[in-house]
């Protein structure tokens, strides 16, 4: 028995490491092609008003989709869906999957017609600074409203999500993003010349390369979910829908999104805000901040992202089994995994930021001064990076224990010293300012949930921690400083060479510094197979 058990810990875990991978692999994907869509809107669009009033309508289908979707309906719907599958049956499953469907159609149309019937209010809200110039304004409630269904496409793919992940079908959910990514770049590549020459705003293509590619992710999850017989039926007789609202699964849902709703609603009011701040400074602020965010979005895309993903399911059907050991030792895989992999990743973002802004962005309109407030802005997340990845480990140990209260209070808890924060950045350090209150709320918001599991019981460190800190300090000291004579010998901004030339010094950079990295870890005798085994 004591040997069945090891094989199946050890095949557990290497489902687990490959599950990770594949979906790291799929997001790199996703990543590098949403880089290549906005180096062509940079290049082309520069930091302007007119960009500012683009992201400004982009981020508002985007907050509610953080908020509805990916948000507070994942966190309630995934762990329901993971214990109705292990303790009720298939059979029970579907049917709560059918009714689920049914209302979150229902509730999405309601919603895409009010957003665009509101579209110039939800504007103001989000960024009434762009008041100060009618034409942004303007154009930015003309996109939103171009825009806004998009967060129905985008809820019925996280429900789609939660389904293919919770049958550890991982692929086509961590690949879906890369239709979007495509649908904007040939939008920015062929549409925006198209409209430019019928006399149209040629920003406007990117709106409509926005909803073209919400209907294109939607569409590519109905063979995925008919391959394990899983596509939801959409009742849409008055009778189903009452069913539907009483049906038990569907109110323990509900019920736990309420909770959920603000605890996710808090982390999005902080974007809103910061946003709105944003919105009332100098003219390209809110573009500078989103393009920072793009590279951010790297290392926590690829690394707190993947796990989270992975983990969410793991974790709630060892809590429906009870088996509060597997729960910890899973829990504190996942955290070494982030403090191995995100420290170097911040050391990047704080040592290394002008050289990859200046290689990636500084072409066509995006000039030498958005170059230098770019890379403020991606300092400032930098400060918070491994919060903002350990953050997507330790909520998913409250969720899968249907436990949203606790994330919820430390949210707002949170969301007032950010603001707090922000008065005391923004004066000094602007745009950045925002960018590093963000950043210092991720480090408080990990450390709470972390004590939050320690005083539950929910997770116990397991041994070789100090050890694991140490190394991992050491290496990246190390690291740090082979990318900062890197820094420094060239000059990024005004460096005479070939886009292909500047790329490969940066990449040389990047790689030479990570094999100092590892070299360093495995000199120390951290044994890197024997942590993805653990």
């Amino acid at each position: 028995m004591g040997i069945r058990a090891i094989r199946e810990d050890t095949l557990r875990a290497v489902s687990l490491i490959k599950s990770a991978s594949l979906v790291s692999v799929l997001t790199l994907l996703s990543r590098v092609t949403g880089l290549a869509r906005e180096l062509l809107i940079a290049s082309f669009f520069g930091a302007s008003a007119l960009t500012d009033a683009f992201n400004v309508a982009f981020r508002i289908p985007n907050l509610l989709r953080r908020l509805f979707a990916e948000g507070a309906f994942s966190q309630a719907f995934v762990p329901v869906l993971a214990a109705t599958r292990e303790t009720q049956g298939e059979h029970a499953t579907k049917v709560l999957i059918d009714r689920v469907a049914t209302l979150l159609t229902l509730a999405l149309f309601v919603t895409c017609v009010v957003g665009v019937v509101a579209a110039p209010g939800l504007v103001w809200l989000m960024a009434s600074g762009l008041e100060a110039s009618p034409d942004s304004f303007n154009n930015a409630v003309y996109m939103t409203r171009w825009m806004f269904p998009y967060i129905g496409f985008m809820s019925l793919v996280a429900l789609s999500a939660g389904i293919l992940n919770t049958w550890r079908r991982f692929g086509v959910p961590a690949v879906t993003p890369v239709l979007l990514n495509f649908s904007m770049i040939f939008a920015a590549w062929l549409g925006a010349p198209w409209f430019k020459s019928m006399g149209w705003e040629p920003i406007h293509a990117l709106a409509f390369g926005v909803l073209l590619g919400g209907l294109l992710q939607l569409s590519i999850q109905i063979p995925a979910l008919l391959q394990i017989g899983l596509l939801p039926r959409i009742h849409w007789s008055w009778s189903e829908i009452v069913t539907s609202w009483r049906d038990p699964g569907t109110r323990n849902i509900l019920a736990l999104m309420a909770p959920a709703l603000l605890g996710v609603g808090v982390a999005q009011l902080s974007l809103l805000i910061n946003t709105q701040i944003a919105s009332h400074l100098r003219a390209g602020s809110v573009s500078w901040l989103s393009y920072a965010d793009r590279l951010m979005e790297f290392p926590t895309a690829l690394l707190g992202v993947a796990l989270g993903v992975v983990l969410m399911p793991q974790l709630a059907a060892a809590k429906a089994a009870n088996d509060g050991d597997k729960f910890s030792s899973m829990l504190d895989w996942g955290l070494r995994l982030v403090v191995m992999s995100a420290a170097p990743c911040a050391v990047v973002l704080l040592v290394f930021s002008h050289p990859l802004v200046a290689v990636l962005y500084h072409y066509g309109a995006f000039n030498a001064n958005d170059v230098e407030q770019t890379s403020n802005a991606l300092m400032g997340y930098g400060v918070g990076l491994i919060g903002l990845i350990a953050i997507k480990v330790l909520a998913p140990g409250f969720y899968a224990s249907q436990d949203i209260r606790t994330p919820v209070k430390i949210a707002i808890f949170v969301l007032i010293c950010t603001q707090l924060l922000n008065t005391l950045f923004v004066p000094y350090f602007a745009h950045a300012g925002l960018a590093l209150a963000i950043g210092v709320g991720a480090l408080i918001n990990a450390g709470l949930l972390w004590v939050g599991l320690l005083r539950s019981g929910r997770y116990s460190p397991l041994p070789g921690w100090t050890r694991l800190l140490l190394q991992t300090l050491i290496a990246c000291a190390l690291m740090g400083a082979v990318l900062y004579w890197a820094n420094a010998h060239w000059d990024w901004t005004l460096l005479k060479a070939s886009v292909w030339t500047r790329m490969a010094l940066v990449a040389g950079a990047l790689l030479v510094a990570g094999l100092v990295y590892l070299v360093a870890l495995i000199s120390m005798g951290m044994n890197l197979r024997a942590l993805l085994r653990a």
